[in-house]
């Protein structure tokens, strides 16, 4: 599994329909490409937002981040949406879980 945490504050003017319209539009094409796993985003209280993706292989994640469309949108981001971001990738050197079977 590789993760990709991505944590980022919005611009006060941001335009927010079309920061709406691609997150979703981003968020389906993400779903499709091979190797994707998962996807959540937080957002807390004071407005930064934790979004995280889970992919296959590093491999996975690279060819996203190099997908076309997702390249032209992050360019929107820093142009547009984001006042600032931190993007944190990498494969996790632990991992827990527990489940309670039911």
């Amino acid at each position: 599994m590789y993760l990709v945490v991505f944590r980022n504050r919005k611009r006060a003017d941001i335009d927010a329909a079309a920061y709406g319209a691609d997150a979703d539009a981003m968020e389906a094409l993400a779903r499709a490409q091979p190797g994707f796993l998962s996807f959540k985003s937080y957002t807390a209280a004071d407005g930064e937002v934790i979004a995280l993706s889970e992919w296959e292989s590093e491999a996975a994640a690279h060819d996203w981040r190099r997908q076309a469309d997702h390249a032209e949108v992050q360019g929107r981001g820093r142009s547009d949406y984001y006042e600032s971001y931190t993007l944190f990738a990498g494969t996790p050197t632990r991992v827990h879980r527990f489940g309670r079977e039911g």
